[in-house]
């Protein structure tokens, strides 16, 4: 489920369990972030147990955070972007069902990697 390139990004920079805020500025969506970053069981647990994660991950989307804002909404990246892609927020209301909005994706960064100047430990 995992591209090899982000367990390694993940566990090179020891991720896992990390908390990062994004101000408004610096969020692409305009919203601001305050995230989880998940272990490989949470991303395995959102994709395959929840929603959107369900939905999302026949479109190669793969959970990667859970937002700490109380939003309900969770960040991924998308396999298909390739190494050094962008981290999108999924807003869980755009999924009704089996059917899911694309208008729901939100562009948070260009590249996945930003997130290391963002982390707190």
């Amino acid at each position: 489920m995992f591209p090899e390139y982000w367990e390694r990004f993940v566990q090179d920079n020891k991720l896992v369990g990390i908390n990062i805020e994004i101000d408004e500025a610096s969020d692409l969506s305009g919203l601001g972030v305050d995230l989880k970053m998940l272990s490989s069981e949470e991303s395995i647990d959102e994709a395959t147990n929840c929603y959107p994660g369900i939905i999302v991950s026949k479109k190669q989307y793969v959970p990667v955070a859970s937002c700490l804002e109380g939003s309900g909404d969770w960040y991924y990246i998308n396999s298909l972007d390739g190494a050094l892609g962008p981290l999108y927020r999924i807003n869980h209301d755009s999924v009704e069902g089996d059917n899911f909005d694309d208008d729901g994706i939100e562009l948070v960064l260009n590249c996945y990697e930003e997130l290391t100047s963002y982390a707190r430990p």
